[in-house]
């Protein structure tokens, strides 16, 4: 039983399996030789080397931007009188980081000081008397800091007396149109510089053969001047499909996103950005919808300080910049030709398979495919040949 047992160990453990070689006419077999070849191949081709281009090494880009925006307009209203808006007022701050903020639409409240007041009426402002009101507390919903006095608001309505700046705004009226519409023709010039560390690349949006008559005149058109880096504000809100009349009012997010994936197989020449717009926010938002935000103008009058507050409404322009560049590698084009290879060389284990599973002759196949020879060499060889079958 010893000796059995060892025998046989010793013929798995030194046992050596060689491939045969054999010739199978049947069409069914062919086809799905060819066709799991082509489909490999398909995707080799087409997807790793066209798409993904797997033989390139890639890098993200590295970016920075300024603006400059220009234009100006005048409106008349109530609260601020005739007043004439230059870029200093409606870009706020004058410069941003990637981004830049337009004013379209404002609330106006002129003459505010510091005073003792009566609080706009709201469910905890409210009150009947002093014991409703507590000094010293202030709500985040309110304007100031009560007083702990419940005094007139109207008529009818008695609010707690808050320390604040009086009179307080009213943004209930928002006025439509929007006071700055005109901010659609404003323009803004983008310098977008960009660099590949790994492949020594810098390059600017601001092509070396634009000459400044060229800059002074261009405005970006997606189809007739794709690469003026000069825009229309209200061309690029339209290009977004957006309605810039109606996004002034409210104001909004827009996004400039600029895409500098290139392939630098070619010459720089055919690097270039390539822009396009998206509205950010949601413009059908009905809670907190656009965007704005509050300043004030402060003045002094002898010893009193007052202040113009104004509501802000407009749009805010985010500069997104984004790509990749790819160039030619031998070490990915080597690693991918084997990947490549290995997947063929699963072709023949793919149909051999079927032919010792799905075929009605498979145990002859298996039969012909398979043969063991005894230690000493002996027995039934069956050299490489041809087998003929019809399915």
């Amino acid at each position: 039983m010893a000796a059995s047992c060892w025998s046989r160990f010793l013929h798995c453990f030194f046992d050596y399996e060689t491939p045969r070689t054999i010739i199978i006419y049947n069409k069914g077999i062919g086809s799905v030789f060819r066709f799991v070849q082509f489909l490999i191949i398909a995707y080799v081709v087409g997807y790793v080397c066209v798409v993904q281009k797997g033989y390139q090494e890639t890098e993200a880009v590295i970016s920075s931007v300024t603006t400059k925006v220009k234009g100006f307009t005048a409106t008349n209203t109530s609260a601020l009188g005739l007043h004439v808006w230059d870029v200093t007022e409606f870009v706020i701050p004058p410069q941003g980081d990637d981004s830049f903020f337009v004013l379209t639409n404002v609330i106006a409240t002129p003459g505010q000081i510091q005073q003792a007041c009566p609080e706009l009426p709201y469910p905890s402002s409210v009150c009947e008397s002093d014991d409703n009101c507590s000094e010293g507390h202030s709500d985040v919903q309110g304007n100031g800091v009560q007083t702990g006095l419940c005094v007139n608001y109207s008529a009818s309505v008695k609010t707690c007396q808050v320390l604040a700046w009086c009179p307080h705004e009213n943004d209930s009226s928002l006025p439509k149109p929007a006071l700055l519409v005109k901010a659609e023709n404003f323009t803004v010039m983008i310098k977008n510089s960009v660099r590949y560390p790994k492949f020594g690349f810098i390059k600017k949006n601001i092509l070396p053969n634009f000459s400044k008559e060229y800059l002074k005149t261009c405005r970006y058109h997606s189809s007739t001047d794709p690469h003026c880096p000069i825009f229309r504000l209200g061309e690029m809100v339209q290009d977004a499909g957006e309605d810039f009349l109606t996004m002034a009012e409210q104001g909004g997010v827009m996004g400039i996103l600029i895409d500098w994936t290139c392939d630098l197989d070619w010459p720089e020449d055919y690097c270039l950005p390539k822009y396009s717009f998206v509205r950010m926010d949601k413009a059908t938002h009905n809670t907190a919808p656009g965007f704005n935000f509050r300043f004030a103008k402060y003045s002094n009058n002898g010893s009193t300080q007052s202040r113009t507050l104004i509501k802000g409404f407009g749009v805010r322009f985010d500069v997104i910049v984004f790509g990749t560049a790819g160039k030619f590698s031998i070490v990915l084009t080597v690693v991918n030709l084997g990947a490549a290879l290995s997947f063929l060389s699963l072709v023949g284990a793919v149909c051999d398979w079927v032919l010792v599973t799905c075929t009605a002759k498979r145990e002859f196949y298996a039969k012909h495919k398979t043969t063991e020879l005894p230690e000493d060499g002996t027995g039934e060889v069956i050299s490489i040949g041809k087998i003929y079958g019809t399915s």
